[in-house]
């Protein structure tokens, strides 16, 4: 089952690369047209799934899951934004700050402990952006605050799902994501119109598909196994962004760039594999 595991977030995590770049590929359309498109895909699917089901859509804690789809939202727009406006690579790393903010934020909502060393983690992974804004100037300081901005909505809105996660089928918490960024983006798209042509409906319709099948070949791999042994697989994201950024989008990184994008992974990796590498000194000795 655990190589099952492995799979799956293998899966999820080259999906959600095709994603990125489809979204890299519809820069010149407003972002939250591009959101609009993608929840719209994922509300009528995940309807479609509930029905079939016969699972009511609405759930039990209205609460919770309206938290967990605005957090969602804003962590959406944010995320898009940023893989629209800065190169693939570091979009992608800034983006993978979330568990941080998770781990921050669930200190409060969920009551999660937190060690020390961890804020140790954390200050390695926030020097790397700290020297990836310096060292790359495409990226500006609004850029930065956005795509920051995004890791930490998505962070409260994994929070919302850990306090639902009990009560709620894991269609329920999708459910609320599209239900309720469509009005939101519907509004802004009706005065910020730009209508797609040729291959933008290609992309639009990719971002749709590969978003849904990501998210659900992530939810099989959360669903047998133990997260912290599958989550670190998400952080390969970083290296299909810097395949394709090089030869889809001609992004080349300066050495101090590629440094501070492996800081920031340093940092992540770390707070993943503490609790094993403790367990293994603890053995040895």
């Amino acid at each position: 089952m655990q190589d099952k595991s492995i799979q799956y977030m293998l899966l999820a995590g080259f999906f959600f690369a095709i994603m990125n770049v489809c979204v890299k590929y519809v820069s010149h359309l407003p972002t939250l047209e591009v959101v609009l498109f993608r929840s719209v895909f994922s509300l009528i699917v995940t309807y479609y799934l509930l029905r079939k089901k016969d699972i009511p859509p609405l759930g039990k804690n209205i609460t919770t899951l309206t938290l967990r789809g605005i957090a969602g939202c804003l962590g959406l727009i944010g995320s898009f934004y940023t893989l629209q406006h800065i190169p693939l690579a570091s979009a992608v790393t800034i983006n993978y700050l979330s568990p941080f903010f998770t781990a921050i934020l669930g200190i409060f909502i969920v009551k999660q402990k937190v060690r020390p060393i961890q804020f140790f983690y954390f200050a390695i992974s926030i020097t790397g952006v700290i020297l990836l804004k310096g060292f790359d100037f495409r990226i500006s300081t609004l850029d930065l605050i956005i795509g920051l901005g995004a890791a930490f909505f998505a962070g409260l809105a994994y929070n919302m799902i850990a306090k639902a996660k009990n009560d709620e089928h894991p269609l329920v918490i999708i459910f609320y994501f599209p239900l309720l960024t469509i009005p939101f983006a519907a509004i802004y798209s009706l005065y910020h119109w730009v209508h797609p042509v040729g291959t933008d409906w290609f992309y639009l319709l990719l971002i749709g598909i590969f978003t849904q099948l990501a998210q659900y070949y992530m939810t099989l791999s959360y669903q047998t196994a133990n997260l912290a042994k599958v989550a670190s697989l998400n952080y390969l994201g970083v290296i299909y962004a810097l395949g394709f950024g090089y030869f889809l989008f001609n992004e080349g990184f300066n050495t101090m760039s590629i440094i501070a994008i492996a800081i920031i992974l340093t940092g992540v990796f770390l707070n993943l594999f503490d609790q094993r590498i403790l367990a293994k000194f603890r053995s040895k000795g």
